[in-house]
């Protein structure tokens, strides 16, 4: 007997919790299970071939919305090749309704609902020991063809099962988390991916679009395991754990406990991520998080919006102001690494008030800000609010909006697009000093976005690929097309300090081994050997800039002010946050040119 657990990750550096959580708690019959990870990026016949040279009599594939659609196509094709394995599916995509799943994929033989732990061992003891009828085990669906057959009454092919009626065991009953054993045995081969850890499960609140709100009792594990746990990771210099806790801060005693041990067990090596609730943060939680090693922890947070109805009828409760209060206080240490979220499509959000939280929240200038779309998940109180709010939504994963009463098609395809360029010209990080100088010359942020994306359009530019000095070459022709033409005396005045601006943001991030079309010459310096002396640096981590505007203070006035320096970019002494070079600036330089 071989049971062979399968994890389709989104992303290569990923780790699928789950099928690990199961083998550990499945433990004594570790024997005969075997666990493999893919990535939806693989080819479907790679993973077909690859599982099909396992030959494991149960394969067991942990399903969401990311990972369902390639999986079922690869179980169509498995069952051809291994017409006797029993191929079981778990996971939120398909516990919400394992009925109709089954159903519809001839393939399957069963489904565990929910919380998947102890529903797999007594699994795995069923398959081993036949201790058990399957209908005894809470949490399954399943059909017929799913129980054990002598050797000899075994089928041959699907076909010859017809169809197998259908049975649901009652729901299993919530496990204490301090139960389940630690995951990850290997710790040593997650070197280069992201581990992720939880220690609760459920959530406080009721979000309508979240599945985490079907089971509002929150279930902490023991923090005296969670420190043991996370000590394992820190002596193994992990590079980063991310904690998947619904509001990992719903309860402030676990989680100042536990930011506390993280700060004083720090490896310098080891981030940390959390995702919160940022309104729920007082004086003593922000005081400890900005005495944390910088770029040791980073913080999640979901806005999703700020609009007042909207923040009603999805059953959220936020207090924005406080958010914002709390998200300053945080960005004064400079230690702390934010993401900030806006969902898109949510009721009652057309595309201004969609905007309005785009400002609201832009204005708060997190490190990430991340811009979703509503997905309308099976078994959310959403799915069923979906005709009161006229929500339309894909029909398959991952199951977006469409359209609402408030958002029309149209204009959803120009947040898409809004998105696209947040992504590339904020989320990048790579142009900090050009994307708030070209800031002065809208109305608000979402416009400034809403016109580049229509420029991009109008261009025919998002059909194509583009290198990243390319990108600083059209984000030139953008400002020369969309401002310019508004400031004709000024013109060339201000064609220059962009240009800078924009050379600046380049050498930020790297020493450019040749220089882009619009950057000037270089220029030789008299007294460069005194610059190189003074630094105390490696002259190969180090690269020296003219400027003839002072661009620093251009940015933040949105002007084109004259003042001839140079500055220093240090590559050996980058930012922890946003790993920009550190940068000294050198003014009245102009005599020492050559």
């Amino acid at each position: 007997m071989k049971v062979l657990l399968v994890a389709v990750n989104a992303k290569y550096i990923h780790t699928n919790l789950a099928v690990y959580s199961l083998r550990a708690y499945a433990k004594k019959y570790s024997d005969y299970i075997e666990l493999t990870e893919y990535t939806i990026n693989q080819s479907e016949e790679n993973i077909l071939k690859e599982i099909y040279k396992k030959n494991a009599d149960i394969i067991a594939f942990s399903c969401y919305i990311w990972n369902i659609d390639i999986i079922t196509r690869v179980v169509v094709e498995l069952k051809k090749v291994l017409p006797k394995a029993k191929i079981w599916f778990g996971g939120p995509e398909v516990s919400y309704n394992a009925e109709k799943c089954l159903k519809s994929h001839t393939n399957l033989d069963g489904i565990m609902i929910g919380e998947g732990e102890q529903t797999f061992l007594e699994l795995m003891e069923y398959y081993v020991n036949c201790t058990q009828e399957l209908n005894q085990i809470p949490g399954l669906a399943f059909k017929n063809s799913a129980k054990l057959y002598p050797p000899a009454e075994t089928p041959s092919t699907q076909e010859e099962l017809g169809d197998a009626d259908i049975t649901i065991t009652p729901q299993r009953r919530p496990l204490s988390l301090d139960i389940i054993p630690f995951p990850y045995e290997e710790v040593e081969s997650f070197h280069h991916k992201i581990i992720y850890y939880e220690s609760s499960r459920g959530c406080p609140f009721s979000c309508s679009y979240c599945l985490s709100s079907i089971d509002k009792r929150v279930r902490h594990r023991d923090t005296g395991l969670v420190k043991k746990e996370l000590k394992i990771f820190l002596d193994h210099k992990v590079s980063q754990v991310k904690f998947v806790d619904r509001t990992f801060n719903c309860n402030k005693k676990h989680a100042m406990e536990i930011w506390q041990f993280v700060k004083e067990q720090d490896n310098g090596i080891t981030n940390f991520h959390f995702e919160i609730a940022a309104d729920l943060l007082d004086d003593e939680e922000i005081k400890l998080l900005a005495t944390l090693r910088p770029g040791q922890v980073q913080l999640e947070i979901g806005v999703q919006s700020t609009n007042p109805d909207t923040i009603s009828v999805i059953h959220r409760k936020t207090d924005f102001a406080k958010i914002s209060n709390n998200v300053r206080s945080i960005q004064a240490g400079h230690n702390i690494h934010q993401h900030l979220d806006l969902i898109a499509g949510l009721p009652l959000e057309n595309y201004y008030a969609f905007s309005k939280s785009f400002d609201d929240v832009y204005r708060l200038k997190p490190d990430q800000f991340q811009l979703g779309f509503l997905k309308v998940l099976k078994g959310a109180l959403m799915e069923e609010e979906t005709k009161v709010y006229g929500i339309v939504h894909q029909n398959t994963p991952p199951y977006e909006v469409l359209m609402t009463n408030h958002l029309p098609y149209s204009e959803l395809l120009r947040i898409k697009g809004v998105c696209e360029m947040v992504e590339m010209y904020y989320n990048s990080g790579q142009y900090e000093y050009s994307i708030p100088f070209l800031e002065h010359f809208f109305e608000t942020p979402m416009q400034l976005y809403q016109e580049l994306s229509d420029y991009y359009d109008r261009n025919k530019l998002d059909l194509l690929a583009h290198s990243r000095v390319r990108r600083y070459e059209i984000l030139l022709d953008f400002y020369k097309e969309m401002i310019l033409n508004t400031k004709k005396q000024e013109e060339q005045d201000f064609v220059n300090v962009f240009k800078e601006i924009l050379v600046l943001d380049l050498y930020l991030r790297e020493d450019m081994k040749s220089r882009p079309a619009f950057a000037q010459k270089p220029v030789k310096y008299k007294n460069i050997h005194e610059i190189y002396d003074k630094l105390e640096t490696d002259r190969n981590d180090i690269h020296i800039e003219h400027f003839t505007y002072d661009i620093i203070n251009s940015c933040k006035a949105g002007q084109a002010i004259k003042k001839d320096n140079i500055i220093v970019f240090d590559y050996s002494k980058r930012d922890p946050l946003n790993k920009a070079a550190k940068i000294m600036v050198i003014s009245n330089v102009g005599e020492n040119a050559t």
